[in-house]
This record gives C-alpha cells, sequence and structure tokens, in this order.
C-alpha cells in the first residue's frame, strides 16, 4: 500500500467513526442496490460503536409500532447484545443471527420511525459523569439490560415499552460515554422492573382467585 492509499484509508476510517449513527442506520435504509438487511451488515456498517448502537436499534422498535415479525428478529440479538455487554465483550452475534435479515423497505420503514428519535437524541448527548459508561459500572449496567431484554422477550402484558425505552436510553448513553443517560436509563429500566413486576403478582392472583373458585375452595 503506498503512502497516499495509507492516508485515503486512515481518511475513509476516521470518516466512518466522526459520522452519526443516525446516519450511518439511513444510509443503509437508502441503499436500493441492496434488497435486504441482514443483522451482520448493521455490525459491519457501525464498527466500534456496534454494541450500543445495535442494542438502541434492536430495542426502540420494541416500544413503537414496526411491521410483523420485527420483533422476532431484534429480540434474539438483543439478549446476545446485552449479555456482551455484561460481560465485557466485543460485539459479536453467531453466524445464525447475524444471518437474519429484514427486507430493505421493512428496514427503511423501521428507520423512518427510529432514525429522528436517535438524531434528537445525538443532540442532547455528550460526555460527562465518564465513569458510569466505562468498565465496571458499565457491566453492572450491561447485567442490568439484559434482565430488561429477557422481560421484554417474555409474553409478559405491558412487558415491552418501558423496558424497551429503559434499554434504549442506557445504550445511548453508553454510546456516546453520557453518565446522565445511563442514569436516566437506569431509573426508568428500575420502574419497568417493579411494573413488570406488579403486573405478574396482579395475574398470580388473579389466576389463584380463579382457581380457588373452580374448585370451590
Amino acid at each position: 500500500m503506498t503512502a497516499g492509499e495509507a492516508t485515503d484509508s486512515h481518511a475513509a476510517a476516521t470518516d466512518t467513526r466522526s459520522a452519526k449513527v443516525s446516519d450511518i442506520l439511513q444510509a443503509l435504509a437508502a441503499d436500493e442496490g441492496r434488497e435486504r438487511v441482514a443483522i451482520g451488515d448493521l455490525l459491519t456498517a457501525l464498527s466500534d460503536r456496534a454494541v450500543g448502537a445495535l442494542i438502541f436499534v434492536f430495542a426502540l422498535p420494541n416500544a413503537l409500532p414496526m411491521p410483523p415479525g420485527t420483533s422476532s428478529v431484534l429480540g434474539l440479538p438483543l439478549l446476545f447484545l446485552t449479555a456482551q455487554l455484561a460481560l465485557g465483550r466485543r460485539p459479536w452475534l453467531p453466524r445464525f443471527i447475524a444471518d437474519r435479515s429484514l427486507a430493505r423497505k421493512d428496514f427503511a420503514a423501521m428507520m423512518a420511525k427510529v432514525a429522528p428519535w436517535l438524531a434528537k437524541a445525538e443532540r442532547m448527548l455528550r460526555p460527562r459523569l465518564g465513569v458510569l459508561a466505562r468498565p465496571p459500572a458499565e457491566n453492572a449496567v450491561g447485567a442490568l439490560c439484559f434482565l430488561l431484554a429477557l422481560i421484554l422477550f417474555l409474553p409478559i402484558p405491558l412487558g415491552n415499552m418501558l423496558p424497551a425505552v429503559a434499554i434504549s436510553v442506557v445504550a445511548l448513553g453508553v454510546l456516546e460515554r453520557d453518565g446522565v443517560w445511563v442514569l436516566l436509563g437506569l431509573a426508568t429500566g428500575i420502574a419497568a422492573v417493579a411494573v413488570v413486576w406488579g403486573v405478574l403478582l396482579a395475574l398470580l392472583k388473579s389466576g389463584l382467585f380463579v382457581l380457588e373458585h373452580a374448585l370451590g375452595m
């Protein structure tokens, strides 16, 4: 490689790192040269920012109206990525997940809803209280996100929106090293766990009440 080519390669890498995540995602959505967008394509495009960015991309749609089948594509990688955040591992997905894809038009429809939220957040995010967005605090945050992802993955009434919002806010905080957003996400996550726990207790009590009456107890 010549010095000029090395310089160009370095400049391209710098441009990719400095590009906004919302711009990268919208560029993929607008690429008419591809029929489908695979999860592995997102992992490659987002590079070193993949964990925080992908957790956000896979979490937020669960709080918004999306095309049928979207949640089945997004749920499993969310579990893998939050587990990796908890363990401090580099982003990696097994082949059977990385190869899963959405039609580009469905991905574009999803980005039409997700990208404006992400763009607004990017204008407010900035590095602060960075200790909360770096290990070991980051690993503890990842463990809570994994718990929230499990809740989101299960068919629990009212179990989608709050966990999805909490994971999304935490992911943005980790992505931009903004500890204030991490704290906001943690507070929302604790509220989500409390709400879901309350729903499960209410369902359990209702089930026991029906069972008692059915058995004449």
